[in-house]
């Protein structure tokens, strides 16, 4: 028994670029069969598996063959190279406004658009109410399609395949452009749909592709550069974006060192201490830092430490939700490091950022260098949320320059980790404390 819903053996897909279209002809009818094109490699090799029932992600840059890719799977193309087999019924979000017909109207586009996903009439006269409330558009339901924004486009387009029967849906950066609200809904129903079917699911977003899959395909100049979880994936697509970016400048300007610290106003749950003294009080262990854990970057400067402490400053082993705590990252410049940034990430155990800061904007007017062979440290001081049962990493970060242009120093992905062992968060990923929570008769 097959449990694959698609297999991909050594795709590969190839165009023929002209300079010119007579060129086409020219080649065509030549005696001796010279070339006038060059070839273009969209796909190079390509082979995956998707077991049923899996939900994947496919991330690379624009141009690295992910659509490509994907219109060959459910067939709109066909390989140069290669074997494809896709197991269970296909519906696919490619791209905008495909499979719609501008001239007419969104109601008739989701007959037509039914039609091409082989619905008969009758089976979208019984799901029609649905479409049109997952869709939410009014009255431009009536106008024609030519006329909607891509928002629109995408939110009637969502709407046709969400209420179709399907084994497998596969999604091409349909989510970029539709609303929060809109977006959330169709992470709603993916979720759902996960339970039972297959997802192949094409984003830039990582923090969306670490959320909802559980492994992730980076594409790379239209070859496979890696397969693995989502966050172990997501990780290393993230450090080759950076060091793609870096730029590394002189460094021989001697400056002075300054502080670089923030400490924020907290606020107190009054019902911490109600809660403190029984089982929902929120255990959390910290692990020491691990220098050694995977990081990336041009080392002009290292983190040497990284770890929680109390309100002032004494190193922890256990934290309790809810209490003040500061964050202390130790680092080390190798070369003279000017207006260094400083920051951290929180992240649960799929990858999810959670929270964090770094210290750009407060220091932005202080001018700060650090020279060669100097020490420094960011103190970031917070009162600690109420974190669910479960395992945490921090990731730190050390970085030269501006918060949109910088040189990446050092990036370590989980430079610290913790683990929550009880408790008393409601809903959501963590818990604020709160300052005042109040029920009264109005």
């Amino acid at each position: 028994m097959n449990l694959n819903s698609i297999e991909i053996s050594n795709i590969h897909k190839t165009y023929r670029l002209y300079k010119n279209p007579v060129d086409r002809l020219k080649e065509s009818l030549h005696p001796f069969r010279k070339q006038y094109h060059k070839e273009f490699h969209a796909l190079k090799d390509v082979s995956f598996a998707v077991q049923k029932g899996e939900t994947v992600g496919i991330i690379g840059r624009n141009g690295s063959g992910k659509s490509t890719l994907l219109k060959i799977i459910t067939g709109v193309l066909t390989p140069s190279a290669g074997n494809v087999s896709v197991n269970g019924r296909v519906l696919a979000l490619l791209e905008l406004g495909s499979g719609f017909n501008p001239e007419i109207s969104g109601f008739e586009n989701v007959y037509f658009n039914g039609a091409l996903m082989g619905a008969s009439r009758g089976e979208i006269d019984q799901k029609i109410d649905d479409i049109l409330s997952f869709a939410d558009i009014g009255d431009f339901i009536h106008q024609p399609v030519k006329t909607y924004s891509s928002g629109m486009y995408v939110r009637l387009a969502f709407a046709v395949i969400a209420n179709m029967d399907a084994d497998v849906l596969i999604i091409d950066e349909a989510l970029a452009v539709g609303d929060a609200f809109f977006t959330q809904k169709c992470m709603r129903f993916l979720r759902k749909f996960k339970e039972n079917g297959t997802i192949l699911f094409v984003s830039h977003d990582t923090s969306a592709v670490t959320n909802l899959c559980h492994r992730a395909i980076w594409l790379d100049h239209g070859q496979i550069r890696g397969i693995g979880s989502a966050k172990e994936i997501s990780e290393e697509y993230l450090e080759a974006c950076y060091a793609e970016r870096q730029t590394v400048t002189s460094r021989n300007v001697k400056s002075t060192i300054g502080a670089i610290t923030e400490k924020t106003k907290v606020f107190r749950d009054q019902r911490l201490d109600f809660i403190n003294q029984t089982t929902f009080r929120n255990d959390i262990e910290i692990f020491r830092f691990n220098p050694e854990a995977n990081s990336f970057g041009c080392r002009g400067g290292e983190i040497t430490d990284v770890f929680l402490g109390d309100s002032l400053g004494n190193p922890l082993l256990w934290v309790v939700g809810g209490e003040a705590v500061v964050l202390k990252v130790a680092a080390k410049a190798l070369g003279l490091i000017r207006n260094p940034i400083v920051g951290f990430v929180v992240k649960d155990k799929l990858g999810q950022t959670l929270f964090g800061d770094n210290t750009y904007l407060s220091a932005i007017n202080d001018d700060i260098s650090i020279d060669a062979e100097e020490t420094f440290e960011a103190s970031f001081y917070f009162q600690m949320p109420v974190m669910p049962q479960g395992d945490y990493s921090v990731c730190v970060a050390l970085a030269e320059g501006t918060q949109e242009n910088h040189i990446q120093h050092q990036w370590i992905h989980d430079a610290l980790l913790f683990k929550s062992h009880s408790s008393s968060v409601a809903t959501g990923l963590i818990g604020i404390p709160m300052e005042k929570i109040t029920l009264a008769r109005s």
